[in-house]
């Protein structure tokens, strides 16, 4: 129980790799506050948090918007009494070529992946920064590190995610609060299973492990950076992604 006493607040953690997260903290210990779009999942998760013996709450919120991001953090610390640790893992795709790419594409997926974790990480900093102590966990991607075709607005974002990670571990290291990326490679979830058999065996032959990695590998990850273990790391970019980037 390494997280006992610790609070956290899981972004986009209705289901996928966000639900795993949130699930593995609260097994950890944490109190675990769940935020989504999807109030209806996000009390699912909140639930099953529950069941574990911990406490939680599930809120909705548009995390592009930052007067809703604002309130739903001030919630989390009225509710669950502070935050010690924030994991910004709402994300989404709208995927094209650069050509054919719509404006509002674009702008869609950087106002979700980048500029939400910027409202979300500037709204918890407030209340981190008071208590002098918590930690930031971006989930960044393998592509944001090595790009992808098709992909710009997705890439854009990501790599911007993880150098607004590594300024806000310069920012805050003296108030003593971390801030680390995980870059989860190909990862076996509704989104990967929603391509044919022949495209999923042709992305694990470019794996050197041979396989798809699963949410609670990118769980563990995260699990590790919150806890006392990683008090000294900050600023870094762990990649979960079987050896397909290095």
């Amino acid at each position: 129980m390494t997280l006992s006493g610790k609070i956290a607040l899981v972004t986009g953690a209705a289901q996928g790799i966000g639900r795993e997260i949130a699930l593995a903290l609260a097994t950890d210990g944490a109190d675990v506050a769940v935020c989504d779009v999807n109030l209806e999942s996000a009390q699912k998760t909140a639930s099953d948090i529950e069941a574990k013996g911990r406490k939680s709450a599930a809120l909705k919120a548009n995390v592009a918007m930052s007067a809703e991001v604002t309130m739903m953090v001030d919630q989390v610390v009225e509710m669950l009494g502070r935050i010690d640790i924030l994991v910004n893992n709402a994300g989404i795709t709208r995927d094209g070529l650069i050509l054919r790419m719509k404006e509002e594409d674009w702008d869609l997926v950087l106002s979700i992946n980048l500029k939400g974790a910027f409202n979300c990480s500037k709204a918890a900093l407030k209340h981190m920064a008071k208590q002098r102590g918590g930690t930031i966990i971006n989930i960044a991607s393998i592509v944001g590190a090595m790009g992808n075709a098709g992909q710009a607005n997705y890439v854009a974002s990501k790599a911007g995610l993880i150098g607004l990670t590594k300024t806000i571990a310069r920012e805050y290291a003296n108030r003593g609060i971390t801030a680390n990326a995980v870059a989860p490679g190909f990862i076996d979830t509704a989104m990967t299973q929603a391509l044919s058999e022949n495209v999923r065996a042709e992305l694990a032959k470019q794996i050197p492990m041979g396989k798809l990695g699963t949410p609670g590998d990118v769980a563990n990850a995260v699990r590790f950076l919150a806890s006392p273990w990683a008090s000294y790391i900050s600023g870094q970019v762990i990649h979960v992604n079987g050896g397909m980037y290095m």
